[in-house]
């Protein structure tokens, strides 16, 4: 999903970051979803030098409104009044400019998520709402392992799903991030959209500083898309109701193609400590390498690779200089495309396997 970015944090790191429990998603609101007039007296006031995206100060942000109300039939009244709470976050745009998987060697990046503490957490989790693990498996054919992983890495299961408020982050990542401007603007209009025919509160469900939120970090689009009733409650909760998320996020790979029985990655042997010209290394396109292009660069796979299979060579670098080398498959793909980033997608991969031998114990 920007995917959605996950959050980049330990245990210890969260409990001093996160300042408040989660604001329930599912706060209903008025009929109309106008906000009480008690919410907006209780809403943060914009400091005097406050960044304001109120609609009759902001060009921009009216323009929107109309197309919302023109193309959408959203109710206007209501989307100015949501805008004009919004507030920008200097927090947001700070973080934008520093992800942590373009920037951390692989040593570094896994250390943040791979600790037996997550691991156990992964495993009561799973045992917690085992009947929602198993039908995910066989409507979608998404290993539990898979799917606890993912939800370990975004948010600690749960434990962590952001403290910023998504309206915020999405409204200054929309009007005053230029580099991907366009791409917010389309998930602050997917998330209006979608708080207000589900009639949820905008004002109040907090996320990351990329605009993702819920036990699966989905961007808005993605939740549009892809999130499922999966306890049959008649709402697809990703903030407060586990069940949906776990659901969500198997609908999500199974509708990316995520292949049934297929390994995430295959362990290699490589150059130790240089990558080779020419090839895709640490790709997130469709693998694309043949066994011969591997063998011709001094890639070999560890385990029988089909002759047909195309692969993605992966080159897993640490503090020493030394590289650790991985076959990405199509299942690694497609985990990169719910976070654009071979890290992610091995943390992933590593998580699941841990989480996976921990359960036959």
């Amino acid at each position: 999903m920007l995917r959605q970015l996950p959050t980049m944090i330990d245990d210890a790191a969260t409990s001093s970051r996160v300042a408040s429990p989660i604001v329930p998603l599912l706060h209903r609101i008025a009929r109309r979803w106008l906000l009480p007039v008690a919410l907006l007296s209780a809403a943060p006031l914009a400091s005097a030098d406050a960044h304001s995206y109120a609609p009759d100060s902001h060009p921009d942000v009216a323009a929107m409104i109309d197309q919302l109300a023109e193309h959408h039939h959203l109710d206007a009244e209501a989307l100015a009044d949501v805008m004009s709470h919004a507030e920008r976050s200097q927090q947001v745009l700070d973080a934008m400019s520093r992800p942590a998987e373009h920037h951390l060697r692989w040593d570094q990046y896994r250390q943040i998520f791979i600790k037996p503490q997550r691991v156990n957490q992964g495993v009561a989790f799973i045992a917690e709402h085992l009947d929602d693990f198993e039908r995910a498996e066989r409507e979608y054919g998404v290993p539990r392992e898979i799917i606890a992983a993912i939800l370990g890495v975004e948010t600690s299961y749960g434990r962590n799903k952001g403290n910023i408020r998504v309206i915020d982050a999405l409204s200054t990542l929309a009007f005053d991030y230029p580099p991907r401007h366009e791409f917010f603007r389309k998930e602050l209009e997917a998330y209006l959209t979608l708080t207000q025919q589900q009639h949820l509160d905008p004002l109040a469900i907090k996320g990351s500083y990329a605009g993702a939120f819920g036990y699966s970090q989905f961007i808005p689009s993605s939740y549009a898309a892809y999130a499922v009733d999966f306890n049959g409650n008649g709402v697809r909760d990703l903030v407060d109701e586990p069940s949906d998320a776990i659901g969500s996020v198997a609908n999500y790979f199974a509708e990316h193609g995520w292949v049934q029985g297929v390994p995430v990655a295959l362990p290699a042997q490589g150059p130790e400590r240089e990558t080779p010209n020419g090839l895709p290394i640490n790709s997130i396109d469709a693998p694309s390498v043949s066994n011969a292009e591997l063998r011709d660069n001094g890639i070999q796979s560890l385990v029988p690779l089909a002759r047909d299979e195309r692969v993605t060579p992966i080159a897993l670098d640490y503090a020493d200089g030394h590289l650790d080398w991985w076959l990405g498959t199509r299942n690694f793909h497609v985990i990169t495309l719910y976070n654009r980033s071979h890290l992610y997608a091995m943390v992933v991969a590593e998580l699941a396997e841990q989480i996976k031998e921990a359960l036959k114990h």
